[in-house]
């Protein structure tokens, strides 16, 4: 019997010695499993009585208990001898033993294991007991759903309590997917590389980047997170990115999992050459004299280029728009935002005959024209979101819309193009059924307000008109059955409008400051915003009247019928009180409110 008792136990037992007091955990009362289990490798207590083996000489004998004792049913399974191979490691019930065990961590699946997954964990008695000591007694399940919706620094934080705490934390961190991280203006890479070494399997990661930027960023991410398919780096107003075009190219390529890509500041790239298999989403933002743009994403479904609105731009869009006819076969979703967009661009996206193509967004184009709209609509006829604000287009480009695309179209966009009157949103909005989202603003503009406006936006954004002016104000009268979004904002030269549309639930009537209040008829009943700032109060006040009209509605309960349906009488008003006014709370309870936003 002495003999068995100093047989080396697995790893798996025996780490139970490695923290101070862990043998408290099987303090109970003396029973046959002790006699079974024999005594741990390197326990300071006794396998016989579980006393404290220093100083100790424990008199209790054998034949105290025999194996027919009925304390055995309650036994820790003989597995955990060495004559059998030990079971498969319980996730929490020895929670400090990963911290020296890694390898047996491991070694069942991936080494974590959701608590919900797997409650039969928490039968055993000396499972629950152990959870009680290293979580503080917090069941391992609670502490679990309490530290997952904790941020990083918390989880940081949270970690240092005691070694229970650490082991569920660095268990989050290894099953953690998705991370959203800031990074203080302070801090170094190596406060992003202690975060994220810890995230093994990290599948998406944003990083909002107070610091600046630069390929170390690039080449910690690319160690840290061999799997990762979602990366967006976000830069704050002080920060800088200093990537160049050659450094996010080699990070590319070397990704072989990456599908989405979006960073911000890109001004440094100077040029670049992609080329990924697996890219889908790719979104730069802040570009500037771009003097090589080379594409090579044969998956690649969605692109996203802002230019920087500077005049000394000298990036060449149409070289740019073949390369991504020739390497991005399968792109369905283009948005371009660059003053340098013109009519050749359009004729060279035409001619990439992109068959998959269904939104298409060329922003600040004042050389786009009615003619760059016939050949939008000849080469991709199945558009469903056209965005062409800040264009030259007229409302002879807008009926070639409404011929072409009304059984597909479901958002237009036209905002900034001075040459629209309010004839061509009413046709707009009459022949294309399936429109659901319409931005006009600052198409119906006031010439007196025009100049005033023209200060506060960038030169880019509203080109300097040479058309004819419309010198007389305007009336909008649209009918729709599933528009939800309508946007006025900055039509100065609009002083009445009209609207029956059941479905919409956001109108943007913002610096409306023309619009007369005995003008405005809204007849939207599901209104749930709307924005007036910058409009006359008496405006306001007639938006906030109609759009929470609380005038009272008749009844329905007052009236009934004969047993035949023969004829409706009045119910007497005794016998109607408790129902209207349980009809008043029904009522009450399904108006919906409209928030009017100044």
């Amino acid at each position: 019997m002495h003999h068995y008792h100093h047989t080396h136990q697995p790893h798996f037992s025996a780490a139970g010695a490695t923290t101070p007091g862990g043998s408290s955990a099987i303090d109970s009362p003396t029973t046959s499993s002790d006699y079974k289990r024999g005594k741990k490798r390197g326990s300071y207590n006794c396998g016989r009585c579980g006393l404290p083996k220093k100083g100790h000489s424990c008199h209790t004998t054998t034949t105290a208990t025999t194996p027919t004792d009925s304390s055995a049913d309650i036994s820790v399974p003989s597995s955990l001898s060495s004559t059998r191979p030990p079971p498969p490691r319980q996730p929490f019930s020895h929670l400090r033993r990963a911290l020296s065990f890694d390898d047996v961590d491991n070694s069942v699946g991936g080494g974590f294991y959701s608590p919900e997954v797997e409650d039969d964990d928490f039968d055993d008695p000396i499972a629950e007991a152990e959870n009680d000591l290293e979580s503080g007694g917090l069941p391992a399940s609670c502490l679990w759903e309490v530290l997952r919706r904790l941020p990083p620094a918390g989880l940081l934080s949270a970690a240092k309590v005691c070694k229970g705490w650490r082991e569920t934390s660095r268990r989050l961190w290894k099953a953690a997917e998705v991370l959203k991280l800031r990074v203080p203006a302070r801090a170094q890479v190596g406060f992003v590389g202690s975060v994220l070494k810890k995230c093994a399997g990290l599948v998406s990661l944003s990083l909002r980047m107070e610091s600046d930027v630069d390929a170390t960023m690039l080449a910690c991410i690319a160690f840290s997170c061999p799997n990762l398919e979602f990366m967006e780096i976000s830069m704050a107003s002080t920060a800088v990115n200093r990537i160049t075009g050659d450094e996010l190219g080699r990070f590319l390529a070397d990704r072989r999992m990456l599908k989405s890509l979006k960073i911000e500041g890109c001004s440094n790239l100077g040029g670049f050459v992609l080329c990924s298999s697996s890219l889908c989403t790719l979104w730069l933002s802040d570009l500037c004299s771009l003097s090589k743009t080379v594409f090579n994403c044969p998956n690649l479904k969605e692109i996203s280029l802002e230019f920087s609105r500077q005049e000394n731009d000298n990036t060449d869009l149409i070289t740019m728009a073949d390369s991504l006819g020739r390497g991005c076969p399968r792109l369905q979703n283009i948005h371009i935002a660059s003053c340098r967009l013109s009519h050749s661009v359009v004729l060279a996206l035409t001619a990439a005959q992109l068959r998959g193509l269904r939104m298409l967004s060329l922003v600040l184009g004042s050389e786009i024209t009615d003619a760059s709209v016939a050949s939008i609509a000849s080469s991709y006829p199945n558009l469903e979101l056209l965005d062409l604000s800040g264009s030259s287009i007229s409302d002879s480009g807008i009926g070639m819309i409404c011929n072409v695309f009304p059984e597909t179209l479901s958002r237009l966009l036209v905002a900034l193009c001075p040459n629209i009157t309010s004839s061509g949103i009413q046709f707009a909005t009459a022949q294309l059924p399936l429109l659901e989202l319409m931005d006009c603003g600052m198409t119906i503009c006031d010439p007196d307000s025009l100049n005033s406006t023209c200060e506060d936006i960038s030169g880019c954004e509203v080109q300097k008109i040479t058309s004819k002016l419309h010198l007389i104000y305007q009336k909008l009268i649209i009918k729709h059955g599933k528009l939800k979004k309508l946007s006025l904002w900055g039509c100065s030269g609009l002083d009445a409008l009209y609207l029956n549309c059941p479905e919409l639930n956001d109108l943007n009537l913002n610096s409306c400051n023309n619009l007369h209040p005995e003008r405005l008829l809204l007849q939207c009943p599901n209104l749930e915003s709307v924005h007036a700032s910058g409009c006359q109060d008496l405006l306001i006040g007639a938006i906030e009247s109609q759009v929470n009209n609380s005038a009272p509605v008749e009844n329905p309960l007052l009236c009934k019928r004969f047993a035949d349906g023969s004829k409706r009488v009045r119910v007497p008003h005794f016998l109607s009180a408790q129902s209207s006014d349980d009809d008043k709370k029904r009522r009450k309870v399904e108006r919906r409110h409209c928030n009017v936003l100044l």
